[in-house]
């Protein structure tokens, strides 16, 4: 097995000094996402988010003067790699796992992390979610040491149906297409429940397989054939990407609500299609104001791109994970990741968007959303092209949530 690529980020001159005195030892971040394959666009995404992220909290001293240090593993898109670079991982002295990129890859990294833990008391490990959104991680596999610093589809819906049905652009026949996982079942049932609030009618629904698709014609075909006026989808990667260029391709003038319709190439193969289609958003710059167009520029300034997709809760979790580590004292100079947890669950920071914290019940981040329409009138452009994503909707973090599944029966440590 290859070494994975260690990234320690240098600290602020001014803080060097600092840290030659400091006794705390490395904190060890490992990043186990999908680096290759089909989804890797989406991989490569969330490291470049916790990369600049690392770097923020290292500029502001990383753990008691000491820099955080970055792990990578490439998963290989899939649940049995995961568990090889999971272990891989602690190998190396990972205190934090951080993972996005797929509710199966999640579950497989929770329930790992879950049984390490158990195992192996006093050498326990955090696994931060940052954007696997299945119900069942913050549900009926809720446990102490996983941290949600995403959504999930009830939110998600819950704030595109408001969104759409404010803006008249939901219609009263809805046709829900997702992937046939956790997080395309929950997306499925979230449409199914919001009809009622949305006041319109599911015509049909699809499931299909995960990151196999290459043609997505035929299922264009069918919403074509439902005379559906919106088209719902949680689908993310190749399969967001391939059903818009399909839906481009045909002509379907069926409007799309989605989540991840802000990812990175979506825009542009989908061209004028695109506008008029919604998306709700963790993050949206011309929403957030001049705290939304600092951030912009500090992160283009940082990666060489502007933060999009899946990447500023991202950052924003991270920062979480920053501000909680200020809470826990060096001790005898390792982290105790028991106290970091506990701290994490009393933790909240500022963002652009408003305020970000964590509920203790589930550890589901309370985050606030957006609801956007693709526009020519946008502020901020996407993909190279004259159209961009206009706010139409905001919610903070109290309006967005939901309650706590009672699924979740949570073991604290003693």
């Amino acid at each position: 097995m290859k070494s994975p690529a260690v990234l320690k980020m240098a600290l602020l001159p001014g803080l060097m000094f600092a840290s030659a005195l400091a006794t705390a030892a490395p904190v060890k971040i490992a990043l186990v996402e999908t680096l290759s394959g089909p989804q890797a666009a989406t991989g490569l995404t969330y490291r470049a988010a916790v990369r600049y992220a690392v770097e923020r909290i290292n500029a502001d001293g990383g753990w008691h003067g000491e820099p955080l240090e970055l792990l990578e593993y490439d998963n290989q898109g899939g649940p049995a790699g995961a568990a090889d670079k999971l272990k891989a991982a602690i190998s190396d002295g990972a205190q934090i796992v951080v993972q996005g990129a797929s509710s199966a890859i999640g579950g497989q990294i929770t329930e790992d992390v879950r049984k390490w833990d158990l195992r192996n008391p006093g050498r326990e490990l955090i696994y931060l979610n940052v954007g696997a959104e299945a119900q069942a991680l913050t549900g009926d596999k809720c446990q102490f040491y996983h941290f949600r610093v995403a959504g999930n589809a009830p939110m998600r819906v819950n704030a595109l149906v408001a969104g759409m049905k404010q803006d008249q652009a939901l219609g009263s026949k809805v046709y829900a297409i997702n992937q046939n996982y956790s997080w395309g079942q929950d997306m499925e049932q979230a449409i199914v429940d919001g009809a009622a609030a949305g006041g319109y009618t599911v015509v049909e629904k699809t499931l299909h397989d995960v990151g196999k698709i290459q043609d997505f014609s035929p299922y264009v075909n069918k919403i074509a054939a439902s005379h559906a006026d919106t088209v719902m989808t949680g689908n993310w990667g190749s399969d967001l990407l391939l059903l818009m260029k399909a839906a481009k391709t045909a002509g379907l003038k069926a409007r799309f609500g989605t989540v991840y319709l802000d990812q990175p190439g979506n825009i542009a193969n989908a061209g004028d299609v695109a506008l008029g289609n919604y998306v709700a958003q963790t993050f949206n710059p011309e929403a957030a104001g001049e705290a939304g167009a600092a951030f912009m520029q500090d992160y283009r300034a940082k990666t060489g791109h502007e933060p999009t997709f899946i990447e500023p809760q991202t950052v924003f979790g991270m920062l979480l994970v920053g501000e909680a580590l200020r809470q826990v004292p060096a001790g005898d100079g390792k982290l105790d990741v028991r106290k970091l947890a506990l701290a994490l669950e009393q933790a909240s920071i500022e963002t652009p968007m408003g305020k970000l914290s964590m509920r203790a019940q589930d550890h589901q981040a309370l985050l606030p959303l957006a609801v956007s329409v693709v526009s020519r009138d946008a502020k901020y452009k996407a993909d190279g092209t004259d159209m961009g994503f206009k706010p139409v909707k905001r919610f903070t973090a109290e309006e967005a949530a939901v309650p706590a599944q009672a699924s979740c029966r949570m073991q604290r440590p003693d």
